[in-house]
């Protein structure tokens, strides 16, 4: 967080505080949505709208994006293609054809998945869920096609709308002005003529974890195979304010039953659809209170290798994470050997600096984190191959320097209590392997 402050050294006033969105691990990640304008109408024009991801791992999950603005002169949006305006507003005035919609500040949510193909243009209907460019490019675009009237019908009459929002589907989001850019050049299907744009702008949208949550949504805990100290989640990680929980899988369903507002049943008024995650989260009673840990367990030790076994637990009672991503830094990434049951890519955001990777579900497989019971975990293991000039298990090296989950940075342990070396142990332990094969040996003498 950035303040300005006014005055002398000896008497400065607080004029502003202002929250910086920066991720030194995705420097260059944001959101940007872009008009084209491709025709004038009569009154104004229709543009196609594109939200596209740019942040390597974090992604737009259910219930979706919601993009809002505010016009600059009167406009009024008389259809959409792919999405819809959450009000119609006071459209009084007209007395033919209604508009779509009369807001000055309208708030546009996707399309579900399953709508008439009349209603659907590329890259539309997914519940406003949206991929991280890190885990499917493919799936990190959004669309939809507005059709503005009372505006301007040239290049010179158009203004463009002004203090846009953006919500993933929280909040978090700060979005700059909307800048007029070269216009966007189009391939036709056959890849032999190129169209162009009538005009374009862009508007960028940067994340920022203080703005989303006053907390932490997920917290790490550690062990390993030469210490029998397990390493809790810090007590109340995520904070314990004013939070709900259950003990048990009965006393959840009991107190969703309870307060009316069961997430499995609960109707958001806006999409007018089930949505699972419109209600307060319910997490399982910990010490913790974090709806996500992160279990990092070196678990192994090999000649030339060794393993680490990385658990993700859900407390969360209301909530499955579909597509969810996991961010780890630790300097051995940059020689993973295998990763068993995750699939994996490397993030590289410092030219030849590899030592932070990108974990994700296999699709169909456990690329969806289930709600808290006996489902909520997935797991998997990562082989790396050691490094003689730095690989040693003293002073906590084995454990990661930072871990993200969804893209928010979770609450670590403080380094003074990670499982430590006991004092015979040399600083690169025997392998595990040897260990058994020299107790066999003493057992046949």
């Amino acid at each position: 967080m950035v303040c300005l402050l006014r005055g002398g050294a000896e008497q400065r006033v607080l004029i502003s505080c202002i929250a910086v969105a920066y991720d030194p691990l995705d420097p260059n990640g944001n959101i940007t949505i872009k008009w084209d304008v491709l025709s004038w109408t009569p009154d104004g024009y229709v543009a196609t709208v594109t939200i596209n991801n740019f942040q390597t791992y974090r992604q737009i999950m259910a219930p979706g994006w919601t993009v809002g603005w505010t016009w600059a002169k009167r406009e009024v949006i008389w259809s959409m293609v792919g999405a819809q305006a959450t009000e119609q507003g006071d459209c009084s005035k007209f007395k033919a054809n209604l508009p779509h919609s009369c807001k000055r500040t309208p708030a546009v949510v996707d399309l579900l998945p399953g709508v008439p193909y009349n209603q659907q243009i590329a890259n539309c209907c997914r519940g406003g869920v949206v991929s991280a460019y890190g885990q499917d490019p493919s799936g990190a675009v959004s669309s939809f096609q507005v059709s503005v009237g009372q505006a301007g019908t040239t290049n010179r009459t158009v203004k463009v709308p002004k203090n846009f929002t953006l919500l993933g589907p929280g909040p978090g989001y700060t979005c700059g002005p909307a800048k007029v850019v070269p216009s966007t050049v189009f391939l036709t299907a056959d890849h032999r003529r190129k169209t162009q744009a009538l005009m374009t702008w862009n508007v960028t949208c940067t994340y920022s974890q203080h703005l989303a949550s006053k907390y932490p949504t997920c917290c790490v805990s550690f062990s390993s195979f030469y210490n029998d100290t397990i390493v809790p989640c810090a007590k109340c990680a995520c904070g314990c304010e004013h939070k709900t929980c259950a003990r048990s899988e009965p006393d959840s369903k009991r107190l969703m039953s309870a307060s009316g507002k069961s997430s499995a049943h609960a109707v958001t008024a806006v999409r007018g659809h089930v949505n699972r995650q419109s209600a307060a989260p319910l997490l399982q009673c910990t010490t913790h209170m974090c709806p996500v840990r992160v279990h990092w367990h070196v678990k192994l030790n090999y000649h030339d290798y060794w393993r680490a076994k990385v658990t993700v637990t859900n407390f969360n009672y209301r909530t499955n994470y579909t597509g969810w991503t996991l961010v780890a830094q630790h300097p051995n990434l940059d020689n993973i050997t295998e990763v068993f049951s995750f699939d994996y890519k490397p993030v590289v955001s410092y030219g030849s600096i590899n030592d932070t990777a990108l974990f994700y579900g296999m699709k169909f497989f456990n690329d969806q984190l289930m709600e808290a019971g006996p489902y909520g975990n997935v797991q998997s293991e990562v082989l790396m191959r050691k490094d003689a000039s730095t690989f040693t298990f003293r002073q906590g090296w084995a454990f990661p320097r930072k871990i993200y989950f969804n893209g928010d940075e979770c609450r670590m342990p403080p380094p003074d209590s990670y499982p430590y070396l006991p004092n015979s142990a040399p600083a690169s332990l025997v392998s595990s392997a040897s260990v058994v094969v020299a107790f066999l040996v003493l057992l046949m003498a």
